[in-house]
């Protein structure tokens, strides 16, 4: 019971680093300059992606995912640290 609780536990921990890195890793203004839009219409071609804009919100996914996973690891690294001492 305690294994499904730590398990429940860290799940709702990398969620709720992962809604706070959509909150706030964000990049605004969303206005993409001439150069932007030129690389990523390159791109998304490139890739064989339609529109530039799916491609833009995968980058970003892709990002804010790894911010959150960063974050959880240091979490858990430093939680394990303060508990052998």
């Amino acid at each position: 019971m305690a294994t499904l609780a730590r398990r429940l536990f860290k799940v709702t921990l990398f969620l709720a680093l992962f809604v706070l890195s959509v909150l706030y890793v964000r990049p605004y203004p969303y206005e993409w300059t001439e150069s932007e839009s030129n690389a990523y219409w390159a791109a998304s071609d490139w890739l064989g992606v339609r529109d530039p804009d799916d491609l833009y919100y995968m980058v970003w996914v892709t990002i804010e995912l790894i911010v959150a996973a960063l974050a959880y690891v240091a979490i858990l690294k430093l939680w394990r640290w303060y508990r052998t001492r």
